[in-house]
């Protein structure tokens, strides 16, 4: 009796299977939704037991429940699958040929964060809440068009009066494409990241956003007037104006460098 066959595909296999279900668990780590799976297997394997013992009335109801499993999937895991769909759909750096296949070949207007760091500076001293989103290449219309739409050039009052305390678009993001303000009051995706539990709302909106997109995310504490910057899942925290002017400009910078390679290769 000879062992069961092994080869380098199999092995392949296995790690390709290890490194998806890592995955699932980084993603649906913080949620109800290990929770849910284990009680989805443990449902499985009791039905695999009754099947066994030959229990005909309990197999054929457990085995219609399984029957049914993939839609219960769908309709219970709706947040976590949605999760993923906005991660593949607004990753567009890993995507680009979309972006080329839609490109109008319209030059795009660079930000200038001048009026946006005094902004911040002045709302940070007053202890003014904000969350500032700076879009880049990554396609940002799921989250404007949940807002109010603004389409103003970007300055430092506008800015200071839309995150007003009083305000009626104080309460969400400001999103910045270009040189100006496109949209007011929008929700961002909250992470499920594991993150300190001193991180306010705003400040989970910022990782959650720069997780699934290329944006720059700024954040105004309104507890204690603290700058944060979020880029790329991680989070700058209690930088001052000059910091924030040369961390906004090399991110900038990094990503017009990368449009003019795409260019100049195309």
């Amino acid at each position: 009796m000879g062992f069961i066959p092994f080869t380098f595909v199999d092995l392949i296999d296995i790690v390709l299977v290890a490194a998806i279900m890592y995955w699932i668990y980084r993603m649906t780590k913080g949620t109800n939704a290990p929770y849910i799976l284990s009680g989805i297997i443990a449902v499985y394997l009791l039905w695999v037991i009754v099947r066994t013992l030959n229990m005909e009335l309990l197999s054929t109801i457990l085995g219609q429940l399984i029957s049914v499993g993939a839609i219960a999937l769908i309709i219970v895991f709706q947040p976590e699958l949605r999760r993923f769909l906005q991660v593949i759909g607004m990753r567009q750096k890993q995507f680009d040929f979309i972006t080329r296949i839609f490109s109008t070949g319209e030059d795009i207007v660079q930000t200038n964060v001048t009026p946006i760091v005094t902004a911040c500076s002045e709302m940070a001293a007053a202890k003014t809440g904000a969350l500032i989103v700076i879009g880049q290449q990554s396609d940002l219309r799921l989250i404007t068009e949940g807002g109010i739409a603004v389409d103003a050039k970007v300055s430092t009052p506008l800015l200071e009066n839309i995150f007003f305390k009083n305000a009626p678009l104080h309460d969400g993001a400001a999103v910045i494409e270009g040189d100006r303000v496109v949209a007011a009051k929008c929700i961002l995706p909250v992470t499920q990241s594991d993150v300190p539990k001193s991180y306010g709302t705003r400040h989970r909106a910022a990782i959650g956003l720069s997780e699934i997109s290329d944006a720059i995310i700024i954040v105004v504490s309104e507890e204690t007037g603290g700058i944060s910057v979020a880029k790329d899942g991680h989070l700058r925290r209690n930088i001052d104006a000059p910091a924030l002017q040369q961390t906004l400009q090399r991110y900038l910078a990094i990503n017009t460098r990368k449009r003019s390679k795409k260019e100049v290769a195309e």
